[in-house]
């Protein structure tokens, strides 16, 4: 069998790379329901406030001038190049004083740096960020599920779990890294997820148009043997755009700024992880799906 410049006994990995996925996903489920999720002013409320100096101030003096002024909840990124003196500070506050603790940061600014410009001043309520928390968590509930149905009547039922298992395998693993690293999750870390989505499912597509592709040409041999040749197959392919989409994603995270990093942050971690899944979580699945079937028709 043709099988390019590759021939890696995928199949023979699979239970090390099931026993490797298990604890990721089984210890990022953990994390998330002791440590939780470091939410963002998009999901919990609060206020974000863009301002500009007029002298040059390190990173350290803004949060400095925030802490002696009792604002021990906000957080200060940096924005654009180092010489534009550009910040953006997020504070939570509840509904009730909201608008009250944006206008102390505010006067706290202005009168500490009398050539602190106030650029910017974006307020969400509480209320309002638990929708846009559950919207959110929705937005990707409703992605899996139209994937699912889509890889259901493109290829084969017993593909479609398989598929479902990679994407949820991929986006539990990157919630487990954020909680961890105690990372803000934002709304831009739910569109990064969705990024991640669209990408991973279409290289698990890739892989088993493959597969299925294999089945129609090669009937004699067995499944293991039609899903190791398409791994193979589409190895080259594989690493090609994973690497070229991971090198543009980490430039974008060393280079992008404060503002964008942990967007690109879980890009980086999904490409890699989307990857992995494709070939060790979404294949697998399906060979284990077989074997299912096959009891039962015995049975």
């Amino acid at each position: 069998m043709d099988m390019g410049k590759f021939n890696v006994s995928f199949v023979s990995k699979f239970p090390v790379a099931a026993a490797v996925s298990i604890i990721m996903v089984a210890a990022s489920i953990l994390l998330f329901f002791t440590k939780g999720l470091n939410y963002g002013v998009d999901f919990r409320g609060g206020a974000e406030i863009q301002v500009a100096f007029g002298e040059s101030l390190r990173l350290e003096e803004v949060r400095d001038a925030l802490n002696k002024n009792k604002f021990d909840s906000s957080s200060v990124q940096r924005i654009g190049e180092e010489s534009d003196n550009e910040f953006l500070i997020k504070v939570a506050a509840s509904e009730s004083n909201l608008n009250e603790v944006t206008d102390q940061i505010t006067g706290m600014l202005q009168k500490d740096y009398s050539n602190a410009e106030i650029l910017k001043t974006d307020i969400v309520g509480p209320k309002a960020g638990e929708q846009l928390r559950i919207s959110g968590f929705q937005a990707m509930a409703w992605a899996l599920l139209m994937i699912m149905i889509y890889i259901a009547l493109r290829f084969d039922y017993k593909y479609s779990p398989g598929a479902i298992m990679a994407l949820a395998h991929d986006i539990i693993i990157i919630i487990g890294i954020f909680v961890l690293l105690e990372k803000e999750f934002s709304l831009q870390i739910v569109g990064a997820l969705l990024a991640v989505i669209g990408y991973s499912v279409n290289d698990t597509v890739v892989v088993f148009d493959r597969v299925r592709e294999h089945e129609s040409k090669y009937v004699a041999r067995s499944l293991p043997d039609q899903i190791n040749g398409a791994l193979n197959e589409t190895l080259t392919r594989t690493i090609l755009t994973s690497l070229t989409t991971l090198i543009v994603a980490a430039v974008m995270y060393f280079m992008g700024g404060g503002i964008i990093q942990d967007f690109f942050f879980a890009i980086c971690i999904g490409v890699i992880v989307g990857t992995y899944s494709s070939m060790f979580v979404a294949s697998p699945a399906i060979l284990f799906l077989d074997k299912m079937s096959g009891k039962k028709a015995d049975a």
